[in-house]
């Protein structure tokens, strides 16, 4: 069984007892939480699309942690001219596990 969710304006594709990285999320570590906008749902005999969601589905999931991505390098450069910019960027992530898709 899995589903398509929309999180912090991202789908994934989420399954039962499975973690995942989203983007970060405004809630505290250890505590639970709830997507009902669920986009696609499918069990072993069906599949259900919502239009735009399905309304009486619910995926809970568990905040594991808060952390930071890899450093992504941004360096631009133009020849001749003396140019050269270097910058970094850390995306800041959640780690949640789903726990019941409903």
């Amino acid at each position: 069984m899995f589903a398509v969710v929309n999180i912090a304006g991202q789908q994934f594709i989420v399954r039962e007892n499975q973690k995942y990285y989203v983007p970060k999320l405004k809630a505290e570590p250890n505590s639970e939480i709830v997507f009902d906008n669920v986009l696609l749902i499918n069990d072993d005999n069906s599949t259900k699309i919502g239009t735009p969601v399905i309304g009486n589905v619910k995926v809970y999931a568990k905040v594991l942690e808060h952390l930071k991505d890899d450093k992504i390098i941004v360096f631009k450069k133009k020849r001749r001219i003396s140019y050269k910019r270097k910058r970094g960027h850390r995306q800041h992530l959640t780690r949640i596990e789903i726990t019941k898709i409903a």
